[in-house]
């Protein structure tokens, strides 16, 4: 890129007061009213230019609308139910969001 390699595009940065940091993030999800954007095995830098800091993300994206129901639920029932996490969300949004009647309606199945 304009003649540079990367070593000499870092060192550049970095005399300019541009810091970069790699984060190790397995998911990022962005909040949004009606649904959530999750980036999934991401690629995320910090760039930090005079203390403003800056988010580069790429990765595989998924949309998913808001149901109400965590996903932290969801994992839940999948694994004391021994179901897929679809299955454990069908039940969850079946039950209104009520864990032990999603693992008994999962029982019935």
């Amino acid at each position: 890129m304009f003649g540079l390699n990367m070593k000499d595009m870092m060192k550049a940065m970095q005399r300019l007061g541009i810091k970069q940091e790699k984060v190790d993030a397995e998911e990022v999800v962005i909040s949004c009213k009606e649904k959530d954007i999750v980036i999934r095995n991401p690629d995320v830098v910090i760039v930090d230019f005079q203390g403003q800091k800056m988010f580069q993300i790429s990765g595989v994206v998924e949309e998913r609308e808001k149901t109400g129901i965590r996903d932290e639920d969801i994992a839940l029932v999948a694994e004391k139910a021994g179901v897929s996490e679809e299955k454990a969300r069908e039940a969850l949004e079946k039950v209104g969001g009520d864990i032990a009647k999603a693992l008994l309606e999962l029982e019935k199945a």
